[in-house]
This record gives structure tokens, C-alpha cells and sequence, in this order.
């Protein structure tokens, strides 16, 4: 039987701003202790590029579209929010939970996997899933202390053109699609809220 601390809290957070969402996370995490639940955060973001701390700025964006560029924590390369993109910001203390860094990414993987209806494949050394070779969710994660920052983003029903600015992901020539276009029913809401339950079942089970 799970315990209270076991258990997930889902927030529902709308539109949010990025940076102030980063800010929120941090805070949360710098403040937690051993008797704070985790929580999932489901949201989208105004556009804006994220580049993860050791990206490189090479990788775009090489067009001055107005859209704002922020580097982050988080690891990965350069990736775009937006809206229509189901957000999942996993607040979770890995440590309590006994899971490793690596098994956590699986399991966030396998979450958006799973939500797919066991359409998306991994691919080696590139973090995200992918279906027919285009990448249909990105993730990127910190990690202090223990505990698990920022999170999943899948695509569901947005603008694709920003990501034309960039190499998604650090990857040159990297096909991005949604799951509108993947023939998957579902609002940016409703996806963002079952994949976060899909996730928070896995992690109750972990």
C-alpha cells in the first residue's frame, strides 16, 4: 500500500511563463525535505528556446524570430516550448524512491511510450521518443541532492515552424512531429493529464 509520502500530487498549472516556472521548481526543490510529497506539474509555455547547461549555442536558433532563448540547468541540448505542448515537470525525490538516474529517464521514456499506445521507439545515446525517425517528445533533468527537476514535453497540437530555427535536441536535420499529425485524439490537456498519470503510476510502483 503506498504511503502518503508515496503518493503524487498532480497540479494543473495552465499557460505559464518559463522563466518563473524555473524559478517555482527551484524553489520547491531547494526547500523540500524528507516529509515533502512529490508533485507533477502539467502545463504549457509562451515560445520560448531552452538551452540545457552544457548545450551548444551553434545549434541555433539561427533566425531572429523573436522568440526568446533561456539556458538552463537542465541537461540536454536546445529544445522549443510552446503552445499546444503538454509539459510534465517531475518534481520527484529519486532517493526516497530508491531510483536511479537512468532508470528514471526509462521510466519517463516509457510513460510517453505507453500514452502512444506503444507506437514511440528510443533511440541510443538520444534521450526522447521518437516515432518513424521524428521526435515527438524531448526530455531534459536535473538532478541535486537526490532530487529530480524539470521534466517531459511532448508535442501535441502546436506550431512545428520554431523548431526549423534550431537542430532539436543538438541533432542537425532532426524531423520534430505531434501527436495531431500521428493521428492521436487528444487536447494538449488531456494528454498532459493522462501522461502524467501514467507516469505517477510508475512511480508509486517503481
Amino acid at each position: 500500500m503506498a504511503t502518503v509520502l508515496d503518493r503524487i500530487r498532480i497540479r494543473t498549472l495552465g499557460r505559464a511563463e518559463y522563466a518563473g516556472t524555473v524559478e517555482e521548481m527551484r524553489a520547491f526543490t531547494a526547500r523540500r525535505d524528507a516529509t515533502t510529497a512529490d508533485e507533477l506539474w502539467v502545463l504549457e509555455h509562451p515560445p520560448v528556446y531552452t538551452l540545457g547547461q552544457g548545450a551548444d549555442p551553434a545549434h541555433g536558433p539561427r533566425l531572429a524570430n523573436g522568440i526568446p532563448v533561456v539556458r538552463v540547468e537542465r541537461g540536454g541540448e536546445i529544445t522549443y516550448h510552446g503552445p499546444g505542448q503538454a509539459v510534465v515537470y517531475t518534481l520527484v525525490d529519486l532517493a526516497r524512491r530508491s531510483i536511479k538516474v537512468g532508470q528514471f529517464v526509462r521510466m519517463l521514456e516509457q510513460s510517453v511510450i505507453d500514452l502512444l499506445g506503444g507506437r514511440g521507439e528510443r533511440i541510443p545515446r538520444a534521450p526522447g521518443i521518437y516515432v518513424d525517425g521524428a521526435k515527438v517528445a524531448a526530455l531534459g533533468i536535473r538532478v541535486t541532492r537526490g532530487r529530480a527537476y524539470h521534466g517531459l514535453a511532448l508535442n501535441v497540437d502546436m506550431d512545428l515552424a520554431p523548431f526549423a530555427a534550431i537542430d532539436p535536441c543538438g541533432t542537425p536535420g532532426l524531423a520534430v512531429t505531434q501527436t495531431r499529425d500521428l493521428g492521436i485524439e487528444g487536447s494538449r490537456e488531456v494528454l498532459g493529464a493522462r501522461l502524467a498519470e501514467i507516469l505517477a503510476e510508475k512511480l508509486d510502483h517503481a
